[in-house]
């Protein structure tokens, strides 16, 4: 049944996944739109010259293609059609691209069926599109990593202000990347090609800020012996970064609005009108809201900063990131000429189960010490505990239990390749896993002598013997008799 001031209308659904075009039409067809459903490229040709959909639904990854080309071409002939993008490529480059070559919205997966059916609704009641060229590399050139929910909501924003010069203020505990995420809005947007200036307002002593920001003149105070440009002259064309924007003083932001308002300023000492031609974008780690309710940030300035607002999830937030971002760390540091090391799967659980008050930051700074510091190139949980330091870093009790830790082994096969999980293979797998470090750790236990240790577990040493052929495991010469 259609929703009131809901329109229906044709949707051409494109998905080889058969269980997601099920329970997509099924919801659509609730909505009381009409559906057709598509596993492949060449069969959504067909449907579409059969008849022109007023709403496509597509996958990225297909068996015969890639969506999002599908889509660029579709658009391109279309103009007028809107197309709904979905993909398990949850990373900020598929964001950016579905809304580069068109799409009217991006959704990731798993994705909510009332997010789809009003993206449906107003795909239809705007029919909105437009092309534009698609990006290459854009993940490694910029390390804004993450397929939590709430790393979509953020890509999603990014992909949708790039191609224009609204004002961006962005909020987030320190250690974030709000910075990482201005960077993203420059280096993606048609301001590549200027520069990207950051400026601290934290850092500067009060006295200097708007000559930092807007230049001064020769004697225009004590020490000025020539004219200098400041920021909004040195970022023309570009962007201009302003982090710790609550920072500010009250006489600077009076200064800051009034250009905001008119688009141009004068130096300090100057009296020659020059125009601002800089993007804006501003960060900050306190709550504005309440510097405006104490009278320390200008209201009239705070609306104006908050055009687009981006809010950055502290990590403890998005702990099914971590693991993702703390291997990142890990190739990235060994790309940068440090030992490459990787970690097993008691120092993950211990990762996500840390609270990281310094956030992102934090965390690519103990990866780059245990790239350093550790003698192995396997970084357990204890040695992790040791480089942090800190009780709140120790594993809680029961984080390392066996049932948690088969839980977050599944979980995070779950995340990485869903498919793993009905190809077969899981419980073999799985088995092995727990196996292996039992067996070791009981050799080791007892001086490498298997038939001690095959005693200890239960069994019998020809079946220790075995297991350690069908698991690869190295004696390393240790003795087998009593």
């Amino acid at each position: 049944m259609s929703r009131p001031g809901s329109r229906s209308g044709n949707v051409l659904v494109l998905d080889d996944d058969s269980a997601i075009r099920t329970v997509v039409a099924h919801a659509l067809r609730r909505a009381g739109h009409r559906v057709t459903t598509t596993a492949s490229l060449a069969e959504f040709n067909r449907e579409l010259r059969a008849a022109m959909p007023d709403v496509v639904v597509s996958d990225v990854v297909l068996p015969d293609g890639n969506g999002l080309d599908m889509v660029a071409g579709l658009v391109q002939a279309y103009p007028q059609l809107p197309v709904i993008v979905l993909s398990a490529q949850n990373t900020l480059t598929t964001a950016v691209r579905a809304t580069e070559v068109g799409a009217y919205d991006y959704l990731p997966k798993p994705f909510d069926l009332d997010d789809l059916t009003r993206a449906v609704d107003g795909a239809l009641a705007r029919q909105g599109g437009g092309t534009a060229e698609a990006l290459e590399d854009a993940d490694r050139a910029l390390p804004l990593i993450g397929r939590s929910p709430a790393m979509q909501d953020v890509y999603r924003v990014i992909a949708r202000v790039i191609s224009n010069d609204l004002t961006v203020l962005i909020s987030g505990e320190s250690g974030t990347g709000k910075e990482l995420v201005a960077h993203a809005i420059h280096d993606l947007g048609p301001r590549a090609h200027a520069p990207f200036l950051a400026i601290n307002m934290a850092a500067i002593p009060r006295e200097l800020i708007e000559a930092e920001l807007f230049g001064h003149e020769r004697g225009a105070f004590t020490g000025a012996q020539a004219r200098s440009a400041g920021r909004f002259e040195q970022a023309a064309g570009g962007t201009l970064f302003l982090d710790e924007i609550g920072d500010m003083p009250l006489e600077a932001q009076t200064r800051l609005l009034r250009v905001l308002q008119s688009g141009e300023f004068t130096t300090v000492g100057g009296a020659r009108t020059i125009r601002a031609d800089v993007r804006i974008v501003a960060a900050t780690n306190r709550d504005l809201n309440a510097l405006v309710q104490s009278g320390q940030f200008r209201e009239d300035l705070f609306y104006r900063l908050n055009v687009v607002p981006v809010t950055l999830p502290a990590l403890r937030e998005r702990r099914q990131d971590i693991a993702l971002l703390a291997r990142h760390f890990l190739d990235r540091a060994a790309e940068n000429g440090l030992p490459r090391k990787r970690l097993d799967e008691a120092a993950i659980v211990a990762l996500e189960a840390h609270d990281w008050p310094g956030n992102v930051r934090e965390l690519e700074n103990i990866m780059r010490r245990l790239a350093v510091l550790s003698r192995d190139e396997v970084i357990g949980a204890g040695e992790l505990g040791s480089v942090i330091g800190m009780p709140s870093a120790a594993v809680p009790v029961g984080a390392l239990d066996l049932d948690s830790a088969v839980r977050a082994r599944l979980d995070r096969i779950a995340r990485e390749d869903p498919r793993e999980l009905d190809d077969g293979t899981i419980y073999e797998r799985i088995i092995a896993e727990v196996e292996r470090p039992l067996i070791e750790a009981m050799l080791a236990r007892h001086g490498g002598n298997q038939l001690r240790a095959a005693r200890a577990m239960g069994i019998n040493r020809n079946t220790l013997r075995k297991r350690l052929d069908t698991l690869g495991i190295d004696p390393g010469g240790t003795a087998d008799g009593g």
